[in-house]
C-alpha cells in the first residue's frame, strides 16, 4: 500500500492506523499547494479531488476520504482492534464519531486557515469549535478513549484535528479532560512512530 500525505494534514489519521495495525506502508509526500509529488509528477492523476489523504491498494485501486481508508486500514487487521466487527452496533457508533469527526469538527477548521476569511468567519468558526469540545468532553467523562478503554481509528482521527487548535487559536486547555486524552495518544508508541515520520517530532 501507498499512503499520499502531507506532514501533519489530516492523512496523519490514516498514518497512525496504518501503524497501529501493523500493516506495511510506502509513504508519498504530497505538495497541496502545488498538487505534486516530490518527483514533480501531478497528484491530481492520483486523486482528482487533489487533497490528501489517498490510499494505493496493492491491487491498483486508490481509495479517497479518511473516514473510509481508516476503516479498510482497521479492517484488513481485525485482531489489531481498531475497529468494531462489522455490522455490529458498536461498528455503527464508530461511523457516528468518525462522521462527527469529519462534518463537525474537521471542516469547521477550514476556514481558520483560509486566508481569505474575515475575522468575524473566524469567531464564529471557533465558537463552532469551541461547542464542539465542550460536547466531546463531556462524552469522554470516564473513558479512555472515544469508544472506551479500547483505542479505534475514530481516537487518532480526533487526535490528528486536536493538533490543529493551537495553530488557529483554539484554547483546549480549557477542558483538561481532553488535554489527557490528546497526551495518552501522544504518548502511544504507533502514533509516535507516525509523527516522527512526518517530522512532526524529533
Amino acid at each position: 500500500m501507498k499512503l499520499y500525505f502531507s506532514p501533519g494534514a489530516c492523512s496523519l489519521s490514516p498514518h497512525i492506523a496504518l501503524r497501529e495495525a501493523g500493516l506495511a506502508v510506502e509513504l508519498a509526500k504530497v505538495d497541496l499547494r502545488a498538487r505534486k509529488l516530490e518527483d514533480g509528477s501531478d497528484y491530481t492523476l492520483i486523486n482528482p479531488k487533489g487533497y490528501v489523504p489517498a490510499l494505493g491498494l496493492d491491487e491498483g485501486d486508490v481509495l479517497t476520504e479518511g473516514p473510509a481508508i481508516v476503516q479498510y486500514i482497521a479492517d484488513r487487521n481485525p485482531a489489531s482492534g481498531l475497529a468494531p466487527a462489522a455490522g455490529t452496533l458498536a461498528r455503527y457508533r464508530l461511523q457516528e464519531w468518525l462522521n462527527f469527526i469529519s462534518t463537525e469538527v474537521h471542516k469547521q477548521f477550514s476556514p481558520l486557515f483560509n486566508p481569505a476569511s474575515s475575522e468575524d468567519i473566524k469567531s464564529a468558526a471557533r465558537d463552532r469549535l469551541s461547542s464542539r469540545f465542550e460536547w466531546i468532553a463531556a462524552q469522554m467523562a470516564g473513558k479512555q478513549y472515544l469508544m472506551g478503554d479500547t483505542f479505534t481509528v475514530a481516537d487518532g482521527y480526533l487526535f490528528t484535528v486536536m493538533n490543529w487548535a493551537p495553530r488557529v487559536k483554539v484554547d483546549l486547555s480549557r477542558w483538561p479532560v481532553l488535554s489527557d486524552y490528546a497526551a495518552r495518544i501522544a504518548a502511544r508508541p504507533a502514533v509516535q512512530d507516525a509523527m516522527r515520520a512526518e517530522g512532526l517530532i524529533k
